[in-house]
């Protein structure tokens, strides 16, 4: 990849299509997830590649091309969804309808998984963006607390911070102790 990505910065417009197509499917993933809306994630990794195509000569290489196109993914989302006046409520959809066939299978457990799923995905989509970004990124994408604080532009303490806080809200929301059901939902 870093053939191509040096082509590209010296202006191969075919060199940077060919970055777009190995990288597009996790940009789009990445979106989906911080946005919730296959609308707004098409809009996002659009945005994030026409920024990435016009800054592309200022990559340093400090990091892998996929973690500086990752933050800029991040950035895109998170001022897509600021423009937004109102808030919605799609499906991911990543998981939904998932039939377990395992011979041990329990079907009452399989519609518990469920609905547990379906909470916990309203509840990452209910994540205020900062805290959606650091999750999603830790969590599903399974980066280091140093590559999202790189990302995001924060320092690894706001990342673990926000880390901490996010999967603290996910669990009141989802997983509340006695006494602790949550005002949020």
């Amino acid at each position: 990849m870093a053939v191509l990505v040096e082509r590209a910065k010296s202006g191969d417009r075919e060199a940077f299509d060919r970055l777009v197509r190995v990288t597009h499917s996790d940009a789009y993933g990445l979106a989906l997830r911080l946005t919730g809306s296959t609308e707004d994630a098409r809009d996002v990794v659009q945005e994030a590649y026409l920024r990435a195509y016009k800054g592309i000569g200022r990559f340093r290489g400090d990091a892998q091309f996929s973690t500086w196109l990752y933050r800029i993914v991040a950035n895109c989302a998170t001022t897509h969804l600021g423009r937004r006046q109102r808030h919605r409520h799609d499906h991911l959809g990543a998981h939904d309808d998932v039939i377990d066939t395992r011979p041990d299978h329990d079907p009452a457990l399989q519609g518990d998984r469920a609905e547990l799923r379906e909470r916990l995905d309203h509840a990452i989509r209910d994540l205020p963006v900062r805290l959606r970004s650091v999750v999603v990124l830790r969590d599903v994408y399974d980066l280091p607390h140093e590559a999202i604080a790189t990302e995001l532009g924060i320092s690894v303490t706001a990342a673990k911070v926000r880390l901490h806080r996010a999967r603290r809200r996910l669990r009141e929301q989802v997983l509340p102790l006695p006494g602790e059901e949550s005002d949020r939902g």
